[in-house]
């Protein structure tokens, strides 16, 4: 009986080593379960934290950005025909700083911590479609959280997928945009050559005009000396009507020279307005030299590189450029370029500029950038003036 007695107490003494052994495992494993849990817990509140809570309303107003896409021809168009390109674009993916998800409170990471569904008696509600296992579904459980987090992770995939549609659909148009404009810059190079063949021309005709002007003037002096002596053999005829034969065939060839003088005189007079109309319909008018002075625009695009910016003068400034009804031509000025505040060699002083082609019916005028007077790159606000 001892025997067994002992036995029996080796056999416990052994099942209770075992079981100690065990509780130590048991114990380090939850200890690890524990942390674990902790840090999944944590990184959920901070994954939260990047996850907005409801997508940006579509704005009200739609953006505008609106480009001529009435064709080029030889004419004036007052009012182009006009196209927003902005009209299809979702403005409201520009929205910043959305409300995201704040689950950093104890109420919400109790509910994390919470794997069944409780009823009202606090214990967990059994499924009956799951053989009446525990629910692990539905309202005050953390599937009912991360279920949420999952959707709205979804739709902010979605905005993600859309905002790079966008991006494409803008880079697009910005590419025909530059397209367009690159197919102008031969134009307006071709415009500035025949500006200079024009320029050239109307220096000509000046030269021409001043010779036909000497030219005339001779030949009214010439009129005058035959008209003197036209008038004193007048006087001679009617003193002399006994005369013979002879002085009238003189006569008669006096007065037919005095119609080839009166016609020489009609073709002169009618090179002098050819020539006339020629030289103001080749100027346009008195071209403007200089401008008052005083700020008279500033800067508001500019490429430092292809070295031309756009100008957006005053209503005054175009005025005077281009006459009170801004009929004129655009005057081939150069105009300086200051910056206030800017400390260069000149002080404020940036550079100049040279006018090169208006846009018809606005206040902005294309100009090159002249190099050998640039003190600093041009940025957009400069101010234009005239000295």
């Amino acid at each position: 009986m001892n025997k067994l007695l002992h036995a029996i107490v080796y056999l416990i003494l052994i099942v209770a080593v075992a079981a100690l052994v065990f509780e130590k495992s048991l114990f380090d494993k939850r200890s690890l379960l524990g942390d674990r849990n902790r840090a999944m817990e944590d990184y959920i509140v901070r994954l939260a934290r990047t996850i907005e809570k409801a997508d940006a309303p579509r704005p009200m107003t739609v953006p505008e950005a609106k480009k001529d896409i009435s064709p080029i021809e030889a004419r004036q168009v007052d009012t182009p025909e006009m196209e927003n390109v902005l009209e299809e674009y979702p403005a409201q993916l520009e929205t910043q700083n959305l409300e995201t998800f704040n689950w950093d409170t104890s109420a919400v990471r109790l509910q994390l911590r919470q794997l069944y569904m409780l009823g009202p008696d606090g214990q967990p509600v059994p499924d009956a479609a799951n053989y009446n296992k525990p629910m692990t579904k539905g309202k005050g459980t953390m599937a009912e959280l991360m279920d949420q987090l999952f959707e709205r992770a979804k739709a902010q995939q979605s905005t993600l997928n859309s905002t790079r549609a966008a991006l494409a659909e803008i880079r697009g148009k910005l590419e025909s945009a530059i397209s367009e404009y690159n197919k102008l810059k031969p134009d307006a190079r071709l415009l500035k050559m025949t500006e200079e063949e024009l320029k050239q021309k109307i220096t000509q005709l000046g030269q021409e005009k001043e010779t036909l002007e000497e030219q005339v003037t001779k030949l009214k002096s010439r009129v005058e000396e035959q008209t003197g002596e036209i008038t004193s053999l007048k006087d001679e005829v009617s003193t002399a009507k006994d005369e013979t034969e002879a002085a009238k065939e003189e006569n008669a060839a006096l007065e037919k020279k005095i119609k080839q003088l009166q016609k020489l005189m009609q073709q002169m007079a009618q090179q002098q307005n050819q020539a006339s109309g020629a030289a103001s319909g080749g100027q346009g008018g008195t071209a403007v030299t200089s401008l008052p002075a005083g700020e008279k625009g500033k800067i508001s695009a500019v490429d430092n590189k292809l070295m031309f910016c756009v100008i957006e003068f005053t209503d005054e400034a175009m005025k005077e450029m281009l006459g009170p009804e801004r009929q004129g031509a655009l005057p081939a000025l150069k105009l300086g370029i200051r910056r206030k505040g800017f400390k260069g060699p000149a002080g404020e002083f940036v550079g100049k500029v040279a006018l090169r082609q208006s846009v018809s019916g606005k206040n902005f005028v294309i100009a090159d950038i002249l190099g050998d007077w640039s003190q600093a790159p041009v940025e957009k606000g400069d101010v234009i003036f005239s000295e």
